[in-house]
């Protein structure tokens, strides 16, 4: 297997559960919030996927351990991304490009700090990049810790619950849907980047006005 090889199936919900199962699943949860790199990973489309194959009965392993894991691997991941902004500071606002870190990433969740303050720990929970660097950023303005762990908690929990039991509940109701998983998972990244590059063609035009 390649490299390419090997990061497309990183990046593929029904591979990681099928190889890595709830360990690697679990990390992924936690690398997409706890490490700079994890902001490619498919954090809504593998909890999803992780739902689904648990209801049809492919995944097996219990739900509600299932939920308890995950919900705890975001919560840790959270938490470690935090203390990485306490520790890095403002410096990262004058780090350079790089192959994975950009600072548009940064810049695009600083703006949604702006507007929605501390709801982006919970909100931002449902967006890609932002989902990554949103606990970064907590710990950059540092947010209190107590008030940080409460939306952190609470985000947590809303984006484990809504995606893998939507998945979960399909899966034993419509088990057929398995067939059509990758068109699934399309749509789910189509719907999750909306508000994402509604933002961006936003802040492309607010100068020219």
């Amino acid at each position: 297997m390649t490299v390419f090889d090997f990061l497309k199936e990183l990046t593929n919900p029904e591979s990681i559960i099928k190889y890595g199962g709830i360990t690697l699943l679990l990390f992924i949860v936690f690398a997409e919030t706890g490490l700079l790199i994890g902001f490619f990973l498919p954090g809504d489309s593998l909890l999803f996927t992780s739902g689904l194959l648990c209801g049809i009965g492919i995944f097996k392993i219990n739900i509600l351990l299932l939920v308890f894991g995950l919900c705890l691997a975001a919560i840790i991941g959270n938490i470690v991304g935090y203390f990485f902004g306490l520790k890095a500071g403002t410096t990262l606002f004058k780090k350079n490009d790089s192959l994975i870190f950009k600072k548009k990433y940064l810049q695009l969740t600083h703006n949604f700090y702006t507007k929605h303050g501390g709801k982006t720990l919970i909100l931002g929970r449902f967006l890609p990049i932002v989902r990554t660097f949103a606990p970064i950023l907590a710990g950059v303005i540092k947010i209190d810790f107590k008030k940080f762990m409460y939306y952190n908690i609470i985000g947590s929990f809303l984006w484990v619950l809504t995606l893998v039991l939507c998945g979960y509940f399909l899966g034993k109701n419509f088990p057929w849907l398995n067939n059509y998983l990758e068109y699934i998972v399309v749509l789910l990244i189509i719907i999750t980047l909306i508000p994402l590059l509604q933002a961006y063609f936003k802040r492309i035009k607010t100068p020219q006005a």
